[in-house]
């Protein structure tokens, strides 16, 4: 599993891409990062980039919902980029746990999904 922060020059904006299976690890990694951006910015918007994606752990799961719910109103954007049907479902299976616009873009169309996070 790879969990690669990729640096923006929109500061309420993150870029994650993630490969393999998530893990809790992937999140003490992330997550600092991400609620530094919300502490500076309010909202925040995010484009998460799955390639090769596997779902995640039982602790990364849990680390996932402890930080859906601390932070239900703070994302107001997320893209979903990927390259299966089931990671598509995600954009529909994560509205429940977010305030944010979701939308699901395939990697063919990664330049749109970026258009669309800033838009």
């Amino acid at each position: 599993m790879t969990c690669t922060i990729i640096e923006t020059d929109q500061g309420n904006l993150v870029e994650l891409e993630i490969t393999g299976k998530l893990t809790e690890e992937a999140y003490e990694t992330f997550v600092p990062l991400i609620e530094q951006k919300i502490r500076e910015h309010g909202k925040i918007r995010m484009v998460v980039i799955l390639t090769d994606f596997y779902g995640w752990d039982a602790a990364a799961l849990w680390e996932d919902l402890k930080f859906d719910a601390k932070h239900y109103s703070d994302l107001e954007r997320l893209a979903i980029v990927g390259d299966s049907k089931w990671e598509a479902g995600m954009a529909k299976f994560c509205k429940p746990f977010t305030r944010a616009k979701i939308k699901y873009f395939d990697l063919a169309d990664f330049n749109e999904a970026r258009e669309w996070i800033r838009g």
